[in-house]
C-alpha cells in the first residue's frame, strides 16, 4: 500500500523546481495533490498532467501565499472539494538578492511576506480543520542559508532562519493535538540557475560540499513525505538538512 494512500496534500508554490518534484512525490505515494502557484499557469498545470498521467490524482489552484484572504480561500476551496487537508507544504518562496547596504525595502519585504508570512498564513489557514481532526502534518522548506547565512541575502537568510524558529515554536504548540511540524534546510540544489552556471563556478560550489555534488530536487521531495508520512509519526519540531554536508 501506498503511504500516503487517502489523504490530501496542499504544496504551496509548487509549479517548477522543488515544489514540483515534491507534488510528484507525494502523489506517487498515492496522495491527493493540490498544486497552488503564483503567476505560473500553464507550468502548474503541467505539474498536474504528469501526476495524473502517472495514475495520481491532482488539480491546480492559484492564489499568493502572501494574501491572508487568498490563503483563507485556497484552503476552504482544498476543504470543500477534498473534504480535509491532511499535509501542508510550505513551499512557495522568492528571492531578491542583493548586498545589504544595496538592499531595499521592496526587496527585503516581498521575500519576508512570501518566504515568512506565507507559511505563518497558510498554516494559520489549516490548523483548524487539523487541530479538530486530531491529525495533521505540516512541512516548511527552509534552506542551508537559514543557518549559515549567505553574502548577498540577508532577506532570504532571515526568512529561511525565520521559518526554523516558526517551526519548533509551532511544533510545540500542537503537538498535543497530534499535529505534526517539521522543516527541511536544501543545500545547493540543480535548478536552472545552477545549471547555467560556468564550470568554474558550478566546481567552486560543488568544492564546498562534503558529498561532492549538487542535490536534486527528488532528494529534498524524499525527506518531504518521509516527514509528511506516518512513518515520522514520533517526528515533530526536527529540521532535515538535505545539504551533502554543507551545513556541517
Amino acid at each position: 500500500m501506498q503511504r500516503l494512500e487517502g489523504k490530501t496534500a496542499l504544496v504551496t508554490g509548487a509549479s517548477r523546481g522543488i515544489g514540483a518534484a515534491v507534488a510528484l512525490r507525494l502523489a506517487s505515494e498515492g496522495a491527493t495533490v493540490v498544486v497552488n502557484y503564483s503567476g505560473s499557469r500553464e507550468a502548474a498545470l503541467g505539474v498536474v498532467e504528469a501526476i495524473i498521467a502517472a495514475g495520481g490524482r491532482a488539480s491546480a489552484v492559484q492564489a499568493d501565499v502572501s494574501d491572508p484572504v487568498a490563503c483563507t480561500a485556497l484552503v476552504e476551496g482544498v476543504a470543500a472539494e477534498y473534504g480535509a487537508i491532511d499535509i501542508l507544504v510550505n513551499n512557495a518562496g522568492i528571492t531578491r538578492d542583493n548586498l545589504l547596504l544595496l538592499m531595499t525595502e521592496s526587496e527585503w519585504d516581498s521575500v519576508m511576506a512570501v518566504n515568512l508570512k506565507g507559511a505563518f498564513l497558510m498554516s494559520k489557514a489549516v490548523l483548524r480543520g487539523m487541530i479538530k481532526r486530531r491529525r495533521g502534518s505540516i512541512v516548511s522548506i527552509s534552506s542551508v542559508v537559514g543557518r549559515r547565512g549567505n553574502a548577498g541575502q540577508a532577506n532570504y537568510s532571515a526568512a529561511k532562519a525565520g521559518l526554523l524558529g516558526f517551526t519548533k515554536s509551532l511544533a510545540r504548540e500542537v503537538a498535543s493535538r497530534n499535529v505534526r511540524v517539521n522543516a527541511v534546510a536544501p543545500g545547493y540544489i540543480e535548478t536552472e540557475m545552477t545549471a547555467a552556471l560556468p564550470d568554474a563556478a558550478r566546481k567552486a560550489l560543488i568544492d564546498q560540499i562534503p558529498l561532492g555534488r549538487i542535490g536534486t530536487p527528488e532528494t529534498v521531495a524524499d525527506a518531504v513525505v518521509f516527514l509528511a508520512g506516518d512513518t515520522a509519526s514520533f517526528i515533530t519540531g526536527a529540521v532535515i538538512a538535505v545539504d551533502g554536508g554543507l551545513g556541517i
